[in-house]
């Protein structure tokens, strides 16, 4: 995981490097500075050789210098690395995203992605650059300022070595500790997350039917469950600062007892070595208390890393074969024997066995009740999912064996919840084609019968859509995503109850155009309104995840009982005509 996330640094390897170098070479002129205090003591102070003190005084005026020059460098270098980090992350990332089929997407919520690549990515940015920076000067510290006491006073030294392996001993167990506990918070991150999300996005609903109060407290409760156990986290990681500075004291204390014990009576320290020895032991705790600074953000960002770790190593379960097509011959579609189920482990399959055949061309109505798999059907011929058994065939090929672009570019796909993005109309529509003309464009938006309202903006094709389109009624978002979709000039074209906010008249012109202006194009529509699909070539009616009929609207009226109970509600025909053509049939056979 480590080694992946790492891999991300990639140009930035240089400061990387570069960092630990300049923290190394600033530690070094620190503990050169509180030797020469010590010399500047023992040699000039007490022996009153004021040529000396100005030579110690210019040698460590120097090494200040230096110091201060590998401080200034290894944060500079140290922000440049951490910033093209997490850069690198958020892109592989987005990137990798960009890849996925939508059973992947199911596996993470749209707020758990939005949090991974922005309070996931921070965590390690941050404990990055305290890794390279303190991550290196602390152990250096540590280690330098042990050696250097040991060679002043063993005895002394053996001190701060106890210390230190008490504080590590705390600082790994605390660690322990409180891993579980942040893994929890950053799950209710993205829970909060997810609620502000949605609250923002049906904001028209909550203040419709009056939710505000319920939203609040909604809200409430997830933010005071991060508050739970951030406390909860921080107070177990906290518990190493008092520990911390009761170590620091204690070692003060002990040094002043037995090192004025041996200047004083044994005669085998002197003075400056003492204050050396101060030097040491401060620089070295306060190490290790910048160490359990590094330890907390280390805890934090490893539920970060493993978080990021999932959405880098997720692979998309729909790729090319070995030797893809790249050309869709024409738009007719079989379905043999397929299965699908959105749950491997469900008894039953969202699709239960579905056969059929549609000739390129052709208009298909797919009509049927909630969560009898209409959408489920449609989204197998795209490859926005792949079947669990059997075969789907565009133009007389398995659409695995094609390139994945070439199926989606040849499949125009409007969805039942339409999506427009910030930016002009022009520019919502060139989604279809990028290289689309003005002419190409106004010729799509006038089939999807989008043409009579663009020209009464203002400022026509270049009026200006804000983001997910709440400045353009439902039935123009329809209409607008339907001419994108033709921009794209497909051999399939899949509209997934896509004219549901347009009236019956728009709904009727739009079909007209689609008759008379894309014969060639074979197109498949799911309604919820039988007269969207009565006039179509043929229409499937699906019942539980199967086909229950196949059959123009003539055929299914006479024969089909869920079409027929359909076409009676929605059109208020009685049940007696139909007897009646039932009896005459009867009596013409007889």
């Amino acid at each position: 995981m480590v080694k992946r996330i790492l891999h991300e640094i990639k140009e930035y390897k240089a400061a990387a490097f570069l960092t630990p170098f300049f923290m190394i070479l600033e530690v070094a002129m620190e503990m050169y500075i509180l030797r020469l205090v010590g010399d500047l003591v023992s040699e000039g102070v007490e022996k009153g050789d004021l040529s000396a003190i100005y030579k110690i005084g210019a040698m460590m005026l120097i090494s200040a210098a230096v110091g201060l020059f590998g401080g200034i460098m290894g944060a500079v270098f140290g922000s440049k690395a951490s910033a093209g980090l997490a850069k690198n992350l958020r892109k592989s990332m987005f990137e990798n995203i960009q890849t996925f089929s939508f059973e992947n997407i199911d596996k993470f919520s749209t707020a758990g992605l939005v949090t991974r690549l922005t309070t996931d990515v921070t965590n390690i940015q941050n404990a990055f650059i305290m890794i390279l920076r303190m991550g290196f000067r602390a152990p250096v510290t540590v280690i330098s300022a042990m050696i250097l006491s040991f060679t002043i006073s063993p005895k002394i030294a053996s001190i701060f070595l106890v210390a230190m392996i008490l504080l590590l001993i705390v600082m790994a167990f605390v660690m322990t500790k409180a891993r579980p506990l942040f893994d929890t918070l950053f799950k209710k991150y993205d829970a909060l997350n997810a609620s502000v999300q949605e609250n923002i996005t049906g904001m028209r609903v909550v203040k419709a039917y009056v939710r505000e109060d319920y939203e609040k407290s909604k809200f409430k409760e997830g933010s005071g469950g991060i508050y739970n156990f951030a406390t909860a986290a921080e107070k177990m990681v906290v518990f190493t600062m008092p520990f911390m500075t009761s170590v620091v004291y204690t070692c003060i204390v002990l040094i002043s007892w037995f090192g004025a014990k041996f200047i004083v009576i044994d005669k085998t320290l002197e003075t400056g070595d003492l204050l050396s020895l101060y030097g040491y032991c401060m620089s070295m705790l306060m190490s290790l208390m910048f160490f359990a600074m590094i330890f907390i953000m280390v805890t934090m960002s490893i539920a970060s890393m493993q978080r990021i770790y999932e959405v880098l190593e997720e692979k998309t379960a729909i790729t090319n074969g070995d030797d893809p097509i790249y050309e869709v011959p024409d738009g007719s579609i079989q379905f043999k024997d397929v299965v699908f189920g959105y749950n491997k482990t469900a008894e039953k399959p969202v699709l239960d066995h579905i056969n059929l055949e549609i000739k390129s061309g052709e208009t298909i109505g797919i009509l049927g009740g909630t969560g009898s798999a209409k959408t489920t059907l449609v989204s197998m011929i795209s490859r926005l999912y792949d079947v669990d058994e059997g075969q789907v065939l565009i133009g007389g090929h398995n659409v695995k064996d094609y390139d994945v672009e070439t199926v989606r570019n040849q499949v125009s796909v409007v969805l039942q919840n339409n999506v427009l993005f910030s930016g002009t109309i022009a520019e919502n529509l060139r989604w279809g084609d990028k290289e689309a003309s003005d002419e190409d464009i106004k010729r799509a938006a006038r089939l999807a019968c989008a043409d009579e309202f663009i020209e009464k903006f203002p400022d026509g094709y270049n009026t200006h859509i804000e983001q997910g389109g709440t400045n353009v009624s439902g039935g123009q978002r329809q209409r607008l995503c339907i001419a994108r979709a033709l921009l794209k000039k497909p051999k399939i074209l899949i509209l997934d109850d896509s004219t549901s906010a347009v009236d019956t008249a728009t709904d009727t012109s739009i079909r007209r155009a689609f008759r008379e202006e894309i014969p060639g194009t074979t197109k498949l529509i799911i309604a919820q309104r039988i007269s969207s699909v009565m006039d179509s070539d043929r229409i499937i009616v699906m019942d539980d995840g199967k086909i229950d009929d196949f059959g123009t609207h003539e055929e299914l009226l006479a024969r089909n009982e869920i079409y027929r109970d359909i076409y009676q509600q929605q059109t208020g025909a009685g049940s007696g005509d139909f007897d009646k053509e039932d009896q005459e049939g009867g009596a013409d056979i007889g």
